[in-house]
């Protein structure tokens, strides 16, 4: 095993990170910070107001983005078996 492969490897893995991760975070940062601003224009301080929306639209964004996240992640492991039988 080279250690082009690993670095091969290991940028793949990190671009399937950022792939099936950020679109969830991005989500739960926006609606995190609309319920920042409605919070401070109508100065109530509660804080289940700002977890429970965040909570329900992640999973949400999770039913909707499900298939395509499992399938990248069964992609890149089929990638990797395949890297690993070469060897």
């Amino acid at each position: 095993m080279t250690i082009e492969l690993v670095l091969d490897v290991m940028h793949q893995a990190f671009l399937k990170i950022i792939l099936i991760a950020g679109p969830i975070l991005i989500v739960a940062m926006v609606v995190g910070l609309l319920i920042s601003i409605i919070q401070a224009t109508t100065q109530i301080q509660e804080q289940t107001l700002s977890f429970v929306p965040k909570l329900l639209v992640v999973f949400l964004f999770l039913i909707i983005l499900g298939n395509f996240m499992l399938n990248t992640l069964v992609e890149f492991t089929k990638d990797l078996f395949e890297i690993m039988s070469s060897l």
